[in-house]
């Protein structure tokens, strides 16, 4: 097989600033394209992350790599062996493996011509309501992006400042009966958290995503003993082999493609989260429809999404599944992802 890829330019409709980052200069993704020996053609999307180490330039040598690994592969359908070659040729670079393993499925998809959701033998309407993100910033700002998602049910909440209260009182004035999550993206200390848990508990959040750095699994621990808000682990859950040691300390992990490695994986993520009794999320980076399309295809496995990076965009180069406008998940019924170009 063959593969080839570039870089795309995405621009977001606002700055979108978390507690540890502000908002980059400029965001890149990588379209990829895997070409099978008859000429068929499968897509996906690396959404590179700073914080698990990669960018553009990353992705791009990394997938120069995992050419000489496709083009000894003359099976797509051999999902698994293929992916395990990836990730021993390269170790983690997780959003440049998510790419290969979204664009293999499509390729799959597209040669059985069916929807990859209906290859696993799901059910759309299962899939539950996504939330919309609200990014910090200037409170003129945050109301104004607050008044733009007056549509959406859900609300994720971006926190981590000292102004805090203040974005949780502006957010639930202008959205009083939304229902908000609240994402600490590791920003706090447990001291930190445990004095916001009251505040959280006013505001009537639904639950807590990653409140405390990802190490501090001790620490969340004692927060959710002393919590009646759920708290979600998303950097501290990378791959599968991280939920067995999160059971006991969290309510849920948040699963992202980019920051996995696979949809496989994904799907392994889901199983010994199930096994371990905790709840499952699925969410993104800030990212393309391409990108989107490959999660959405698991969004009935799980008890929550967060699937809005393509809603977040004023450029999105793609058209396809995504999010509606009412938190609903728009899912394909042509084969594959059902993507194309916009």
């Amino acid at each position: 097989m063959k593969l080839e890829f570039e870089t795309l330019s995405l621009e977001t409709r606002h700055p979108f600033h978390i507690a540890r980052a502000a908002a980059p200069p400029a965001r890149q993704s990588v379209w990829v394209r895997i070409r099978d020996d008859e000429g068929n053609e499968g897509w996906g999307e690396a959404a590179p992350t700073a914080y698990y180490g990669e960018t553009a330039d990353t992705v791009a040598a990394a997938l120069a790599r995992l050419a000489e690994v496709l083009e000894r592969a003359h099976d797509p359908f051999a999902l698994e062996a293929i992916e395990r070659a990836c990730e021993h040729a390269l170790g983690r670079n997780p959003a440049a493996r998510a790419a290969i393993s979204a664009a293999l499925h499509d390729l799959v998809g597209r040669r059985l011509g069916l929807p990859v959701w209906k290859l696993w033998g799901l059910d759309p309407a299962a899939a539950p309501l996504s939330s919309f993100t609200i990014g910090i910033d200037e409170p003129e700002v945050m109301r104004e992006k607050v008044r733009e998602a007056r549509d959406y049910p859900i609300l994720k909440v971006k926190v981590g400042t000292p102004r805090d209260e203040e974005i949780l009182a502006l957010i639930r004035a202008e959205a009083p009966t939304a229902i908000l999550r609240v994402d600490a993206n590791t920003a706090w200390t447990v001291k930190e958290a445990m004095r916001k848990l009251p505040m959280l508990e006013a505001y009537e959040v639904e639950f807590l995503e990653q409140p405390l750095p990802a190490h501090d699994l001790e620490g969340l621990a004692l927060l959710r003993r002393r919590s009646s808000i759920p708290i979600i682990a998303d950097e501290s859950c990378q791959v599968a082999a991280d939920v067995p040691r999160l059971a006991g300390a969290v309510d849920g992990v948040n699963i992202k493609l980019a920051k996995c490695g696979s949809l496989r994986e994904a799907l392994r993520i889901i199983h010994a989260a199930r096994a371990h009794r905790l709840q499952v999320m699925l969410g993104c980076m800030v990212e393309s429809t391409l990108g989107i399309a490959a999660a959405v295809q698991l969004a009935p496995l799980v008890d929550y999404v967060d699937l809005d990076g393509a809603a977040l965009l004023a450029n999105d180069p793609f058209r396809g599944p995504g999010l509606e406008p009412d938190g609903r998940l728009r899912f394909n019924v042509e084969p594959g992802l059902g993507v194309t170009r916009a």
